[in-house]
């Protein structure tokens, strides 16, 4: 007899063994038995239109056959080698293809150690050790990018704020914190520090904060008055907001950019591309051993990923994708806003269509602190009658997919509505 376990079965038996009872990313009380198209199951049945997608990745909907059929073939021939394969150079060459900055790229397993490698690669390039990132940026788990990621305790900028245990002193030494869009700040903070900085480390699309006009460009004018690398966190963005990342989408172009979710098709992939000069300190040949970054990683670049990854690209350069997309999403935005318009309940949809959230608040969203400041216990409340009601998204962002279907839209209609009547 088959032996078929709840929900709450399965919860049980994660305490066991999973730290707080989850992996980490999200709540642990939630398990995801399948998925197919823009809809996912939890182990209890229940179904829902899926706006997590993964956190990301699946941009095509879950299960997309194409991607599948490439998976099936590659499968057979081999996982992974670590060793250079051919799918992994098609991919790299169509990465460098598409993304303006990328003249070459080294793969990695995930975008936090895209980041981390990043970052480390520019404080080799220029001898520097000094970092800016923007409070409220995420820039993955390095004990760098776990500084004022979400600080509780607003302290005055530039100080660093560890959002994590077991970081060294030493390393906060080297983070300086400035406030997102903010052209006046970071100007000054340049005029100070510039000469000891590395690196600056941005979101172009910061979680769900736009760049104001001219913010993007200021960065790209004061990282080349100082000579510091400015690297865009494209984790997110890239191949998400156009074929080319936000960088192509706002038109300023970094020095590297990491990469990863929509490039593995599914699958643990991701990348730091960028230009030729800096990142030959991946070759010792080309740099001498002094100068030289060590990078290696069992999976990074395992042809598996690689081929799924170019399976979803060729989709996404089909005719019409992203007009697709961006209509998907300024639908859902429209419908957030006017079930809660209705019920004359403060908001504001903050992002891109392509990635977007409802943030309660009167006031504009610029940087951290207006999300931080917002009535995020209403936020809280709306998201889980979203969930009560077969809307499955992240606490702090929804994910338009090109699965999407009518059906989806009015499910996520009515939902929107008993949400907003709830919070009233």
């Amino acid at each position: 007899m088959l032996n078929i376990l709840s929900q709450a079965d399965w919860i049980d038996r994660a305490k066991s063994v999973l730290p707080g009872g989850g992996l980490g990313n999200f709540d642990p009380s939630v398990f995801i038995r399948d998925g197919k198209g823009s809809r996912v199951w939890d182990e209890d049945g229940r179904e829902y239109v899926d706006y997590l997608i993964g956190s990301g990745p699946m941009l095509l909907g879950h299960g997309h056959p194409e991607v599948l059929e490439a998976v099936a073939e590659q499968l057979p021939k081999g996982m992974t080698f670590f060793a250079n394969n051919a799918r992994a150079v098609e991919l790299a060459e169509e990465i460098c293809n598409a993304v303006p900055c990328a003249e070459q790229l080294r793969y990695v397993s995930s975008g936090g150690e895209a980041d981390m490698y990043a970052i480390r690669l520019a404080r080799a390039f220029t001898g520097r050790d000094k970092v800016i990132k923007f409070e409220g940026g995420y820039h993955g788990m390095s004990a760098e990018a776990q500084m004022s990621l979400a600080p509780s305790k607003l302290v005055n900028f530039p100080q660093a704020v560890p959002d994590s245990a077991g970081i060294p002193d030493s390393v906060r030494a080297d983070m300086l914190i400035a406030p997102f869009n903010d052209p006046d700040y970071i100007r000054s903070l340049l005029a100070e520090q510039g000469d000891q900085v590395a690196a600056l480390i941005v979101e172009p699309l910061q979680r769900i904060i736009p760049p104001e006009p001219g913010f993007l460009q200021l960065l790209r004018d004061e990282a080349d008055r100082y000579g510091i690398v400015l690297i865009y966190d494209e984790v997110v963005t890239g191949f998400r907001f156009s074929y080319g990342g936000a960088q192509q989408l706002y038109g300023v172009t970094p020095d590297l950019a990491t990469l990863g979710k929509v490039i593995g098709g599914g699958f643990a992939l991701a990348a730091i591309a960028g230009r030729a000069d800096i990142m030959a300190h991946f070759d010792k040949s080309a740099v001498g051993e002094d100068k030289w970054l060590m990078q290696l990683g069992t999976l990074s670049g395992n042809p598996v990923a690689a081929v799924a990854g170019l399976k979803t690209m060729e989709i996404l350069r089909r005719d019409g994708q992203y007009d697709r997309l961006r209509a998907n999403g300024k639908r859902l935005m429209q419908m957030a806003s006017a079930a809660l318009d209705v019920q004359e309940i403060p908001h504001r949809i903050v992002g891109d269509p392509t990635l977007f959230e409802i943030v309660f608040t009167t006031s504009p969203v610029r940087d951290y602190r207006d999300v931080f400041r917002a009535d995020n216990a209403r936020a809280a409340r709306f998201n889980a009658v979203l969930m009560q009601n077969g809307v499955f998204k992240s606490p702090g962002k929804t994910y338009p997919s090109l699965a999407l279907t009518e059906e989806d839209f009015a499910l996520t209609g009515a939902a929107y509505l008993k949400g907003a009547a709830a919070i009233a």
